[in-house]
């Protein structure tokens, strides 16, 4: 009788712990990110009164005579199905659809997370707004905005939107011509010619606005152009376009060359500029060309950014530029199952989770990111009340073994009266 009640009060145990789970998962009902658990359990290890014995010519075999010891907690299991995603129009908050994680560092070590309320501290840094850990990532080329998401990822890689700050100058090199010069008006009259403007950045950030004059030469199929400046600025350069008779492509002309001069007492020194005509036609269609494009911009303060769905953070300045400020990271796992939680909504990497392989996301697995959004608990609160009665009724019923088994010994010691 004694084990009997020992079982009842190992299985008293169990549900306890299972009591402790369910609990803690409703708790964490609107926790952001939060993964639900269980618990399982296992029978303990049974007495055997009898062995089994094999069949013999005369009698039939027997099977084991046992009686269980009891119950023991087997595990807890993490669910690691997705939330569902809650909009909350912060350009800060990120969800991630999908595997992986978000790397976070305090400095020392790196810690994983599927939170992703972030906010902006005072150095321009993207931090956890929990625990204040920076987020980490590959930072963009700050000439280039090229992103190289092949460098290793360590504690110091956090990603950094400076918001307010500067870009630097770049003067004009290239621009790039593109439109349909009319082949018709050598036939109606002989000449004509057209114009367009064009924007352009000293080495100081300065505007210049130049204008471009097509002239039709006189001869079939070629086009002269001249640039000029104005307010003081000279421009110095010309050139002749050809095109083909038979499908009016550009066959020679381009690129051009011209140079430009700021004026007189502005200490800027004189630049080049390229004019590339490749996009440039001439059909027996209405005459429209224009600059469709230059390299040089003005100086301007970052004001904003976005974040889209492959991570890329994209920086939007007041003079109209928009360039990668940098790209978030994410890490998967051969076994997420095997994390170990260490509050803050932060986990850590196990012996059994395997290495984390940290790359770009929507690649090798890696979900994307969904900025604006939050991902939301998944815990199920009719499950857990479902487990919730189920796990009552079994810690019931096992008091009331241990109840019946105390009688029962009553009775026993009863028996010498």
């Amino acid at each position: 009788m004694l084990q009997a009640m020992l079982a009842g009060v190992a299985s008293i145990k169990a549900q306890q712990t299972r009591m402790n789970v369910i609990g803690n998962n409703l708790a964490n009902v609107n926790t952001t990110s939060y993964k639900g658990s269980r618990v399982t359990f296992q029978d303990m290890i049974a007495q055997t009164i009898r062995g089994a014995s094999r069949p013999s010519p005369g009698l039939g075999g027997t099977n084991p005579i046992q009686f269980g010891l009891g119950v023991l907690v087997a595990g807890t299991d993490i669910s690691n199905e997705q939330g569902s995603l809650n909009a909350t129009n912060r350009p800060t908050d990120f969800a991630i659809q999908g595997n992986g994680f978000f790397t976070v560092s305090n400095g020392d070590r790196i810690a994983f997370t599927r939170d992703g309320a972030f906010d902006l501290d005072a150095n321009g840094d993207v931090v956890h707004r929990a625990t204040g850990e920076r987020m980490l990532g590959w930072t963009a080329d700050q000439a280039t905005g090229a992103i190289d998401p092949n460098q290793p990822i360590g504690p110091a890689s956090s990603l950094r939107v400076p918001i307010g700050a500067r870009t630097a100058v770049q003067a004009t090199t290239q621009v790039v011509a593109a439109g349909n010069l009319d082949s018709r008006v050598f036939v109606q009259t002989g000449t004509q010619n057209t114009q367009f403007t064009m924007r352009v950045f000293d080495s100081l950030g300065g505007e210049h606005m130049l204008t471009m004059t097509l002239t039709e030469s006189g001869t079939a199929n070629q086009w002269g152009w001249t640039v000029a400046g104005s307010a003081g600025t000279t421009v110095t350069g010309s050139g002749t376009l050809a095109f083909s008779p038979a499908d009016g492509t550009l066959t020679s002309g381009s690129p051009g060359s011209i140079t430009v001069t700021p004026p007189v007492g502005s200490g800027v020194p004189a630049f080049p500029i390229s004019i590339n005509f490749d996009d440039v036609n001439q059909r027996a269609a209405q005459m429209q060309i224009q600059m469709s494009s230059q390299n040089g911009f003005a100086p301007g303060s970052l004001s904003a950014f976005s974040v889209g769905t492959d991570g890329i953070v994209t920086g939007l300045y007041t003079n109209g530029l928009t360039r990668p400020l940098g790209q978030i990271a994410l890490a998967i796992f051969p076994n997420a199952n095997g994390l170990e939680r260490t509050g803050s909504n932060l986990v850590r990497g196990t012996d059994n989770s395997g290495i984390p392989v940290i790359g770009t996301p929507r690649t090798g697995g890696r979900g994307s990111i969904n900025a604006g959004f939050l991902e939301q608990s998944n815990v199920d609160i009719g499950n857990e009340f479902t487990d919730l009665i189920i796990t009552q009724r079994g810690f019931q019923a096992n008091t009331r073994v241990v109840t019946t088994v105390d009688e029962m010994l009553q009775d026993l010691i009863n028996i010498k009266r």
